[in-house]
Parts: C-alpha cells; sequence; structure tokens
C-alpha cells in the first residue's frame, strides 16, 4: 500500500516538475550574459574529446570525463582570464571497455604512474567576436609542454539546476604530437598527430 501511495505521489509531481522547466535554453551566446568571478568546473558536462586516426582507415575518438578545475574569468579585462584544469586518467572512455583499460596501462597513459593531466593557462588573447587563443602548458604522462588552445565562446546565464548561479561555457581545440609527451606507442598505425576537443561548462558557486 505504501508503495502504491508513494507512485501516485511520483506522478502527480510530474506536471510539477515539467511546469519548472524553462521553455527554451537559459543560456545563449550573448557577452553581455558573462558576470566576472571565479567559477568551478561543471564535472559532468565538460569532456576532452581526443580524435586520431587508426590504421589510416579511420578517425576514431574517445574521451575523458569528470574534470575539476577553475575559471576565473572578466570580460572587461580577457588577459587576466585564467584557467586550470585537471582531469582524471583513469575516466578515460572509448567504445571498447578493453580499450578503456589498455589506455591506462604503461603503454599509453600509465594511470598507475601518472594519474591525472594538467593543463593551467598561461595567457589569453582575444582574436575576434566570441574568439580567442588560449596559451598555456599541458602536463600529460609525466611532461609538461606548451600548447595553444583555439576557443570560442558558446553562452552564458543562469543555471537551472539548484540555486540559479552564473553558468558560462566554451569549446576549444588543438592538436598536438603524443609523442612529445613519451606515448608514441604503434606510430604511425595510430596517428602521432591527436585533435583535442574540449568541450568546457562552468558555474559559479
Amino acid at each position: 500500500m505504501r508503495f502504491v501511495i508513494a507512485s501516485l505521489i511520483a506522478l502527480a509531481a510530474v506536471p510539477v516538475l515539467a511546469q519548472d522547466m524553462p521553455s527554451e535554453a537559459p543560456g545563449a551566446p550573448d557577452p553581455s550574459r558573462v558576470v566576472a568571478g571565479t567559477y568551478q568546473v561543471n564535472s559532468e558536462h565538460t569532456q576532452l574529446l581526443f580524435t586520431l586516426s587508426h590504421l589510416g582507415f579511420s578517425e576514431y575518438t574517445g574521451m575523458f570525463t569528470m574534470p575539476t578545475g577553475t575559471l576565473v574569468l572578466d570580460p572587461k579585462n580577457p588577459a587576466a582570464d585564467k584557467v586550470d584544469v585537471t582531469f582524471p586518467i583513469a575516466k578515460v572512455r572509448t567504445t571498447v571497455p578493453a580499450l578503456d583499460e589498455h589506455l591506462q596501462t604503461a603503454d599509453f597513459f600509465d594511470a598507475a604512474k601518472y594519474p591525472t593531466a594538467h593543463f593551467v593557462s598561461t595567457k589569453v588573447t582575444v582574436t575576434g567576436d566570441g574568439a580567442a587563443t588560449i596559451d598555456g602548458n599541458l602536463t600529460l604522462h609525466g611532461v609538461t609542454k606548451p600548447v595553444s588552445l583555439d576557443a570560442r565562446f558558446v553562452g552564458a546565464g543562469k543555471g537551472i539546476m539548484g540555486p540559479p548561479n552564473p553558468n558560462v561555457g566554451f569549446a576549444a581545440t588543438t592538436t598536438i604530437k603524443r609523442s612529445d609527451w613519451g606515448m608514441g606507442a604503434d606510430v604511425p598505425l595510430l596517428s602521432d598527430d591527436v585533435l583535442l576537443t574540449i568541450n568546457a561548462a562552468f558555474e559559479m558557486k
């Protein structure tokens, strides 16, 4: 009987939840919506994708999930912006579970010895409307080297889950040579060049 009552209550709540949802996306590519301050990475909605050539037949993509980090943002002074993000190597994911495990071994990322990848920016340069170059240092597999990200502003606005905190999102790409970070296994069967795509969401707490 208690189960039936609980089920009826849950069903009755569905229309209320639906009414509370906005009729349009709360974020938009409007720079005036960006609020200056320090943001936390939205771990569940931020991804680092990596794509490389597989045997010259296809392009293969995997991803790292559940990162942590911060973004210091000032729309009036972009040169002072700062991003610092860490990705756990154990969260590497592909379409093949056995490959996920292999990528964590010493053949590739060696998660036991190097459990995280870390990017910290050193310079942000606005290059156009909603576009910027983010220079920084990428630490991967125990090696730190400079990289340059081509970034674009995706959107900003107030969040709808929990308190209506300011949210902001960006996308960025860069290409690296994995052998520069000591991970040249199976080159050229698997390409040395790797395209990195970052889909980043941030929330001010």
